[in-house]
């Protein structure tokens, strides 16, 4: 699996994978296809994927005991886990008691802890400095922003003191590129880990006429050239979710190649 290498946080694998809608819905847990899930996950795993995106919010924090599971036995200092904390829990108690219970669902420490969604009601510095503290109590390596424009992510960065904002997630896919040319650009300058959820539109994109067109050159699915397009882009890992295996097969394909300069201008300016 190839990497993408940040200054702050080490490397990770060049391909995510999301977990939303495993173990349930907002805020609902769902249980019927907890061993499936977990199966998934390890798979994901053990052929390369370091990095699994979850959240306090996925099935009520089941998601992340499902995460919790997969990884048991596995080397976690070669793991890199995300989860989030809902925006309601934005205040400096609620976040630091939603880490710890994330934290204990998940059975480890948390590498990179996301305020899931801006808060209307909480001021970003009383967030900022709740995750300071968890950085330094050892229950989150890093933090970062989710769902942020660059004006709310500068001003989150003017309430850092003793460590950086390290990542943020945004939706970003071939139908979705309005990131492109502001956030993406400014976590690129920063030297940030831009997550990028939702990156083939739930599968919706695989019906695209020029992705076929194009993947039928290097012989991939229109699925492997969208996210491939997103891996070319150097501060972008996509998250995309594996409902089965066969899903999460094609994904990885998306790996271990590039699509040509011209060809990823020409999906930049199509409209998918």
């Amino acid at each position: 699996m190839e990497k993408k290498c940040f200054k702050n946080i080490g490397c990770v694998s060049a391909l995510g994978i999301g977990t939303w809608g495993i173990g349930g819905g907002f805020w609902t847990p769902d249980y019927s296809q907890d061993l499936e899930n977990e199966k998934i996950l390890k798979y994901a795993i053990r052929n390369g994927i370091t990095l699994i995106d979850t959240a306090e919010m996925y099935g009520g924090g089941h998601s992340e005991e499902i995460v919790g599971n997969a990884i048991k036995g596995e080397r976690r200092d070669e793991l890199f886990i995300v989860t989030k904390v809902w925006n309601a829990n934005a205040s400096y108690d609620r976040v630091l008691k939603s880490a710890e219970m994330s934290s204990k669902r998940l059975g480890t420490y948390i590498d990179l802890y996301l305020l899931h969604w801006p808060s209307d009601t909480v001021n970003i510095c009383e967030t900022i400095r709740a995750f300071e503290e968890l950085v330094e109590r050892g229950i989150i390596r890093y933090y970062g922003v989710s769902n942020f424009s660059v004006e709310r992510l500068e001003g989150a960065m003017n309430c850092q003191k003793k460590f950086e904002i390290v990542a943020v997630e945004n939706q970003l896919s071939l139908k979705n590129k309005e990131d492109l040319y502001n956030v993406v650009e400014y976590a690129k300058r920063k030297g940030m880990l831009y997550l990028a959820y939702t990156p083939i539109d739930k599968g919706t994109i695989a019906n695209s006429g020029i992705l076929k067109e194009i993947g039928q050159k290097y012989n991939r699915s229109p699925v492997q050239v969208a996210l491939n397009w997103l891996i070319s882009i150097q501060p972008v890992v996509p998250i995309p979710k594996a409902s089965n295996l066969k899903h999460l097969k094609e994904n990885l394909g998306a790996v271990g190649w590039r699509i040509s300069e011209e060809d990823w201008k020409l999906l930049e300016k199509a409209y998918i």
